[in-house]
């Protein structure tokens, strides 16, 4: 039942109104103009007879005196087929659509159910009269894109219910009744939408599991030295213009998932646009068909209000976890938690609580683990395993990994991928610090393997900074040496085109192969004569290496490639034969000389006496 107040102070988003019947944290009120539009909002906090709202529109136009409309519903989400390949805003709003009806330049106030009314789903009935079933089990199922969509029991069900009847199969419309369940004399008649409040989260399953999969991205720093699982969280800080949101797109292009959902959260409109125009037209590896067939984007740009930035995370994680319960495979992108947090400082402040660290509110970091506790590796009731994967991107202000938000963050996530500005500014792409990201997941490739791979970076980069004080000429050749090994690792195996169609996506098993004759190279003894010698030769073996890399998996071009690998490395070893040769020899030569001298040289005798007399 709807209670009515009337605003007493309106303070940018929020707005403060008196009431005298009882309401509801978190619900769901309407501020009314006096032209009649109404705007949505959601209670924040409760002062007695006061509640403070955050407004998810702007509030031009609200008067002191306008009536409130208050809710008993939470703000939620309408969750059933037909959201997949939707672009949607923080409060599930289908933008298309309502450009498609009200314009371009939308108006406050419009707001339009997220699911097609007038769409039918053909529907295949997976019970019977009788059958006893439980919150989230499956009624029924129904084609969406390349998924079987399952229609579920209310997840708000409590014990265990009998199903009265089921349609047969046929085609439906989402609203129309499907299935009647019975328990006792209560009744429940089910459809294919299901409401769901966005800060509770969904979780119906049996157990909870420790991530121990993979998650593929085919990139292959992370797969190899910081690899993600599924089920796990991870997070991209960098400072502006490092690659954060071209290195979240590839990873939802390429990464082996059934479900990518892009919360833009607080983005500039230029990034959120660029995708908007990129992403219907990309072809997905898996299927040969759009991207967007199992893509949801949520756009919450830097222009719209803050409220609806905090919405928008929510919104996303929540529909992550509804098609976790469905058995999939979910990756959630937020872009970025920065903006999040940035509207969790300005809310705060109006609400005059007491501020923490740089002003941000003190539950910040409960806020974070909050959102990243959600994602999660799970079994559910009828013994499949689906997880949800979260990866936020933070953008520190001039990429200060020290401020409250990426530290908030730090302490939650399970990986770490730091990105420098100094590696995109000399176009090392993806610009991740492989001396300053982290993983706690264990990866397809041998861990010790790995670290060996990395001492050489760190090595590298020890002999780097001492070549900058003492230069190159007072450097040894074996220092000189690893650092050439360092930066040939880098070049071949950190770096990706991502222009490339062959190399922008790196498969597991060519990951593998890769790595391999990459290790090769770095346990290699090099001997060489003098520093460009070696200079040279690494040179030869990156380039030879890059068209290994640009090459199909397999092709001729591959093989053409390999063979000039291992040609080059038996060059070398060829020349280092012959300079070992060369040395023994003039060596040996030295050694034959030195008898003679000693019998050509005269001996002095002891009796000998000097000529002069002293005065």
């Amino acid at each position: 039942m709807s209670q009515f107040g009337k605003i007493i102070t309106v303070y940018g988003n929020m707005v403060t109104a008196e009431v005298d019947g009882a309401i509801r944290q978190n619900a769901v009120a309407y501020c009314c103009r006096s032209d009649g539009v109404r705007l949505m909002s959601e209670i924040i906090r409760i002062r007695g007879k006061k509640a403070d709202m955050q407004v998810f529109e702007i509030t031009r136009g609200l008067k002191i005196g306008d009536k409130v409309e208050f809710t008993d519903e939470l703000l939620s989400l309408e969750l059933g087929p037909g959201l997949l390949g939707q672009i949607i805003d923080g409060l599930q709003n289908p933008l298309p659509q309502l450009a498609k009806k009200f314009g371009r330049f939308l108006d406050a106030g419009n707001y339009l159910p997220a699911l097609d009314r007038t769409k039918k789903w053909d529907f295949t009935p997976l019970v019977k009269s009788g059958d006893k079933v439980r919150a989230a089990d499956n009624l029924g199922k129904v084609p969406e894109g390349i998924f079987d969509h399952f229609i579920m029991a209310p997840f708000d069900a409590q014990g265990e219910w009998a199903v009265k009847s089921v349609k047969p199969a046929g085609s439906y419309q989402i609203e129309e009744e499907i299935a009647v369940l019975e328990q006792g004399s209560n009744i429940r008649k089910v459809s294919m939408i299901q409401r769901w409040p966005v800060r509770i989260p969904l979780g119906i399953y049996e157990s909870r599991l420790l991530p121990t999969v993979p998650m593929v991205t085919k990139q292959r720093v992370i797969d190899t030295f910081f690899p993600i699982m599924l089920g796990g969280t991870y997070c991209i800080p960098g400072p502006f213009g490092a690659g954060k949101t071209v290195l979240q797109q590839i990873t939802s292009r390429h990464a082996e998932v059934d479900i990518v959902i892009i919360a833009a959260c607080g983005e500039r409109a230029g990034e959120v646009v660029e995708t908007l125009r990129e992403f219907p037209h990309l072809t997905d590896p898996r299927t040969g068909k759009s991207l967007m067939e199992r893509t949801i984007i949520i756009c919450n740009t830097s222009s719209m209000p803050v409220a609806a930035r905090e919405s928008s995370v929510y919104t996303a994680v929540t529909i992550g976890e509804y098609y976790r319960q469905q058995g999939l495979n979910v990756l959630v992108l937020a872009d970025s938690t920065s903006r999040w947090a940035q509207a969790l400082r300005e809310m705060s402040g109006r609400l005059e609580e007491i501020p923490g660290e740089e002003a941000f509110p003190a539950y910040l970091e409960t806020s974070i683990a909050r959102f990243y506790e959600r994602g999660g590796a799970v079994k559910l009731h009828d013994g499949r395993k689906a997880s949800l994967t979260i990866g936020g991107s933070v953008s520190p202000a001039g990429g200060n990994f020290e401020e409250p938000v990426t530290q908030g963050t730090l302490k939650v996530v399970g990986a770490f991928l730091g990105l420098s500005y100094a590696r995109s500014y000399a176009r090392r792409f993806p610009a991740i610090d492989p001396l300053e990201s982290w993983s706690k997941y264990k990866g397809q490739i041998d861990p010790k393997k790995v670290a060996y791979a990395h001492g050489f970076l760190k090595k590298g980069k020890s002999v780097y900074e001492m070549m900058q004080v003492v230069g190159e000429e007072g450097t040894a050749i074996e220092d000189f040496v690893v650092y050439l090994k360092a930066e040939f690792l880098d070049m071949v195996y950190l770096q990706q085109n991502s222009f490339d169609d062959v190399d922008v996506a790196c498969p597991p098993e060519r990951q593998k192969k890769l790595f391999e004759m990459v290790t090769q190279i770095l346990a290699y003894n090099f001997s060489f004569p003098g520093k460009d010698q070696a200079r040279d030769m690494f040179f030869t073996l990156t380039e030879r290496f890059r068209n290994w890399n640009y090459a199909p998996w397999g092709s001729p071009a591959m093989l053409e490639a390999e063979e000039k690998i291992t040609a080059a490395q038996a060059a070398q070893a060829a020349q280092a034969a012959q300079a070992t040769q060369a040395a023994q020899a003039a060596q040996a030569g030295e050694t034959a000389k030195a008898p003679q001298t000693a019998q050509t040289t005269p001996t002095p005798t002891s009796t000998s006496t000097s000529t002069s007399t002293p005065t």
